[in-house]
């Protein structure tokens, strides 16, 4: 019953898909626990934002589990983008306890963000923190329902109240909320995934007692979480090792590996009134953002870069106690001439230049100050885009 939990170990983006991707082709099960299609991960040509990165696996059970909100129309165009370039969704499993984001859940989110003028969070408009917020409140609309003879009475009831929070709260003018136009489009979707939508905890059990090889993907990074981030600047699920078991069902005693991502450096993808303490000086942040591609994978948005703050990743270690590094980037970062770690009292200056040879002497420095500083053994080393750029090996130094 060996379970692999893999958790972004800074603020998102940390190349968590490719290294899923590459975990799965050994994987019987691979399970999305968090976050909803404001979640972007990138394998190959490929950007997913819901189904989870095992999905190249054809061999790979592939679960949205109930810790994720569902944009229905967004996770349909997935499968069929999928589909299309011959990428079976044939092993793809909706839990039906998750919730599904609703036309006014993004209508709200956009409101709320106006609402925060010059303090806005540089949310994506997804209707994420609506949906969680209903959820929590406990007026969510579940895949549970999409299916039940009573789902026309629930979303009724639902839409009215949503409709008069948006005419009340923020005077919102609501023809784009007619009952008859939302109930056609949910039966439209519900027509499409009806069949993946399954009571997903016992599945994922048998998966554990049968001694399957389960993955565990996380959403976003560790300074996210809406308890342990920089609140208020988050997301609204949780990021951290503990949602991978309140997402899925699984148990603690299951878990066997926790992986933590981490870029070679540091990136956010955040308005510039966001606190980024390690941030880089403007004519090196462009030049490997360039060179790296750092845009967003949902958004399009610019990533603020910065160097690697250590004091973060090892409170980042301490939360999730991981077992394991799995550092992405270290082509890229190669290309520099020289970089920074943050100490959390001072940066520690080291060569780089070393480019895609991560058999360098510089490189095999840097890997293991971050291992010392951090107290965690580097298991995984990213070099490029490929599969078959990973490197799997234990760097320790402390």
């Amino acid at each position: 019953m060996p379970v692999t939990v893999v958790l972004g170990a800074q603020w998102g983006d940390e190349g968590k898909g490719k290294i899923v991707d590459y975990l799965a082709q050994k994987a019987d099960m691979c399970v999305r626990f968090s976050g909803g299609d404001n979640a972007g991960h990138t394998v190959g040509e490929f950007k997913l934002h819901l189904v989870p990165c095992g999905i190249f696996n054809p061999k790979t059970v592939c679960i949205i589990g109930n810790g994720v909100a569902v944009n229905p129309e967004s996770l349909i165009k997935e499968i069929d983008a999928l589909e299309i370039r011959k990428v079976s969704c044939r092993n793809l499993i909706i839990s039906s306890k998750a919730n599904l984001i609703m036309p006014w859940h993004i209508i709200l989110d956009a409101m709320q963000e106006e609402e925060r003028g010059a303090g806005k969070i540089g949310t994506t408009n997804r209707g994420i923190g609506p949906v969680f917020s209903d959820k929590i409140g406990r007026f969510g609309f579940r895949m549970e329902d999409l299916i039940s003879k009573n789902m026309e009475q629930k979303l009724k009831k639902l839409l009215e109240r949503a409709v008069n929070i948006l005419w009340q709260v923020y005077g919102y003018k609501h023809s784009d909320l007619k009952y008859e136009n939302v109930l056609e489009d949910l039966i439209e979707y519900r027509d499409r995934i009806r069949p993946l939508i399954k009571e997903t905890e016992p599945i994922i059990w048998r998966a554990c007692d049968d001694g399957k090889r389960l993955l565990m993907e996380g959403a976003q990074g560790t300074f996210l979480d809406p308890d342990f981030g920089g609140y208020p600047y988050t997301t609204s699920s949780s990021c951290i090792l503990a949602g991978a078991l309140q997402g899925t069902g699984v148990s603690w005693q299951n878990i066997k590996e926790v992986i933590g991502v981490v870029k070679a450096y540091t990136t956010r993808v955040c308005e510039k009134n966001i606190p980024f303490q390690t941030e880089m000086p403007d004519d090196i942040a462009h030049v490997l953002r360039e060179q790296a591609g750092e845009y967003g994978a949902t958004t399009g948005r610019a990533r603020r870069m910065g160097w690697l703050d250590a004091s973060n990743l090892k409170y980042a270690a301490r939360l999730n106690g991981f077992t394991g590094l799995a550092i992405t980037r270290m082509d890229n970062l190669g290309t520099l001439p020289k970089a920074n770690i943050w100490d959390g009292k001072k940066y520690i200056e080291i060569p780089c230049g070393w480019g895609s040879d991560i058999n360098n002497g510089d490189a095999h420095n840097y890997l293991n100050m971050i291992a010392r500083l951090v107290g965690v053994p580097i298991k995984y080393i990213s070099y490029g885009p490929g599969r078959d750029q990973v490197i799997v090996k234990k760097w320790y130094s402390f």
